[in-house]
Formats: C-alpha cells, sequence, structure tokens
C-alpha cells in the first residue's frame, strides 16, 4: 500500500495520506435549526487520520433539505456549530472540506414545510426520504418524495447565491474547502440529465445548456472561497433516484472540461458502491484523466488493494472510503496493520438517533 500512505499535494493544502473519508450523511445534527453540535465535532475529530476528511453534506438552505436532522450551512447557529467540528479535526493535524448541498426533488414538504423545487416539474420516481417519527428505537421512517415545482430564473439565481454563501460560511467555519454536490440524483445533477431536465430555457436542452447550473454555481463558488479551495462531486455511472439518462456520460466529459479551464482544485467521482455495481470502464478513466488536469478523486467502496492499484495507474490521485471509515475511527492504521476491521454493529444507528450508538463508540485498533 505504498501509495495509499504517500503525502499528497492539493494545492496549498499537505495531506498526510491519500485516504479520504467520503460524505456520509448520519442526521446527528440538533433541532431546531438543524445545528453541528459537540456529537458530530468529536465523531470527525476521532477520524481525523484520514488525509482528508469530506463532511456529510450541508444543505445550503432550508429549500435545500431532503433528509430530518441533517446539519445545514446557512445560519449563524449552524456556521458556529461546524467551528466545533473543524477545531476537533484541525487540532488532531486533520483536513476537512464541507460539502455544499441542495436536494432538489429528492424532498418532502414533511421535512421542511416547503415544496420541492426542481430543473422540471417531475416527481423522482422510487424515491423516498426520511424523517423521524418518534418511534421507540429511534430509526428513521422512509417516505416518498412528492412532485416538484420547476424553478424560475429568480430561483435558480437564488440557488447559485446560497451556493457561494454556503461557501463562504464554510471558509468561516474553518474548513480547509468546499466540496460542490453535483451527485447522486440530487439538484445540480438534475439539471445534468435529459429525463430530469426537459427545459426549454438556457438551462435545459442540449448538453451544453444543461451543464449551465453547475458551472455557474461553481463560478460563484470560486469567485467566493477561491479555485484552490472548491471541488466538485460528480456522480456519471449512478441512476437510482429515477436518474438514467443515456447522454449522461457525454455531459460529465463536457462539464469535466470546463471545471479543467475553471481549475477547480478536484473532481471527486462517486461510483456505484453496491455488490453488482458496473465497474466503472477504463476508458472513461483515462478520458478524464486526459480533459481534467487537477486532483480526481474516486469513492465506492473500494478495497485499499483496488484503491492502491488505481493510484499506481496513475487514473486517479486520491481514493475515498466510506463505511470503512464509519465504523473504524483509524481506518488508515488498520490497514498498516493488516488489522480485523469493525463492522456495522447496529443498522438502525447509521441515520440519526441522536446519541453515540453506532456513532462514536465504534473502537480504536489502539
Amino acid at each position: 500500500m505504498k501509495k495509499l500512505f504517500q503525502p499528497y499535494q492539493l494545492n496549498d493544502i499537505q495531506l498526510s495520506n491519500r485516504f479520504i473519508m467520503a460524505p456520509m450523511t448520519r442526521s446527528r445534527s440538533s433541532e431546531p435549526g438543524e445545528v453541528p453540535n459537540s456529537l458530530m465535532a468529536e465523531y470527525y475529530g476521532q477520524r481525523a487520520s484520514a488525509g482528508l476528511i469530506i463532511s456529510e453534506a450541508a444543505q445550503i438552505s432550508l429549500q435545500g433539505m431532503g433528509y430530518a436532522r441533517t446539519p445545514g450551512i446557512y445560519t449563524k447557529e449552524q456556521t458556529e456549530g461546524w467551528k466545533k467540528v473543524t477545531d476537533a479535526v484541525h487540532e488532531k493535524g486533520g483536513r476537512m472540506f464541507l460539502q455544499l448541498w441542495h436536494v432538489g426533488r429528492v424532498s418532502s414538504s414533511r421535512i421542511n414545510g416547503l415544496q420541492p423545487l426542481a430543473p422540471s416539474a417531475l416527481i423522482a420516481g422510487n424515491t423516498n426520504v426520511y424523517i423521524f417519527d418518534g418511534a421507540s428505537n429511534g430509526d428513521a421512517a422512509f417516505i416518498p418524495v412528492e412532485e416538484p415545482k420547476a424553478m424560475t430564473k429568480a430561483e435558480i439565481d437564488q440557488t447559485i447565491h446560497d451556493f457561494a454563501t454556503g461557501a463562504k460560511n464554510a471558509i468561516d467555519a474553518g474548513f480547509d474547502g468546499v466540496e460542490i454536490h453535483g451527485a447522486n440524483g440530487y439538484l445540480i445533477d438534475q439539471f445534468l440529465r435529459g429525463n430530469s431536465n426537459i427545459r426549454t430555457d438556457e438551462y435545459g436542452g442540449d448538453i451544453e445548456n444543461r451543464i449551465r447550473f453547475l458551472i455557474e454555481v461553481t463560478e460563484a463558488v470560486i469567485k467566493t472561497v477561491g479555485k484552490e479551495r472548491t471541488g466538485v462531486r460528480l456522480s456519471p455511472f449512478i441512476k437510482f433516484k429515477d436518474m438514467d439518462d443515456p447522454e449522461i456520460l457525454e455531459t460529465i466529459m463536457l462539464a469535466a472540461e470546463k471545471l479543467n479551464e475553471l481549475g477547480v482544485a478536484y473532481i471527486h467521482l462517486c461510483e456505484a458502491d453496491w455488490d453488482d455495481a458496473p465497474g466503472i470502464p477504463y476508458l472513461f478513466r483515462k478520458e478524464l484523466r486526459y480533459k481534467f488536469k487537477n486532483t480526481i478523486i474516486a469513492t465506492g467502496n473500494k478495497t485499499p488493494s483496488e484503491g492502491e492499484e488505481l493510484l499506481e495507474q496513475n487514473l486517479v490521485d486520491l481514493i475515498g472510503f466510506g463505511r470503512k471509515f464509519l465504523t473504524n475511527p483509524d481506518y488508515p492504521e488498520r490497514v498498516q496493520q493488516n488489522a480485523v476491521l469493525n463492522e456495522i454493529s447496529d443498522p438502525h444507528t447509521l441515520f440519526g438517533g441522536g446519541d453515540a450508538r453506532g456513532y462514536t463508540d465504534y473502537p480504536f485498533l489502539f
């Protein structure tokens, strides 16, 4: 595992290794107000041995919220709460980016009291979000999403502004940078795909128009915090949340060219992570490497050996790990020692519950 344990220079940020803790929604923020708290600070601080932590997604507005108890980055209280988190990570020598999130049509008025917004008024088939309905075990209850309203130009402009404001708040909260969430069927991804975006204005139609929203969001964030502090997450091969678009690979490649011109710090590929998921074609990785010159992160339930092979082939620069960091706060150390890994103790504690169970109580190796 020589490459995984090598330091890496992400612009002017020195990473101690190439293990990335991938963003994972855990729904532990405090209500009311979806404010990050001391328990979240403990959780992230425990995992500071990652070369870089990318936070769970934080909604940029109340409108952008799609699941219960997910933290925000649009109020003073939320910004102050995130300071506890970044302080805990930095005190242990870690680095951390915040992921900026708007769920678009993947929401329900039962979450935030608002009708979802989306590029077009098309409901996402076979898609659920969750609330907490008072179950005795604290478990989440899944409910179907609602039909969204097609965004007006004014609402698009406001959302771009909200991304920029969220980025500013993140830097004020002590984050080393931000990641724009353009993946997994959420708002930006909805604009990218022709099956969820049937607009006829400058934000819809051909692929040049469908990437416009992503590019304008990225430009606004760069203007606010700098290109060296801005990453973008994309998911070209993920189709869940009713996102099957035959043109998506062509669209992603054009977006990558534009993001390269803007000079963003990295592209983060969110890759399918279930057992029989399709693999990422070698030629896709080669083309992306050719068209995007800065850092590429690959995440998708990879083993360290699989990650090492991608690094050795120079197809990516950093490897993201999700579930393994969830249950193993000292995951890099365990890999180095070839140690036994902790497994998920109780799936009911993955989302919410509000306490340490299945969150901060996984043991360290030493």
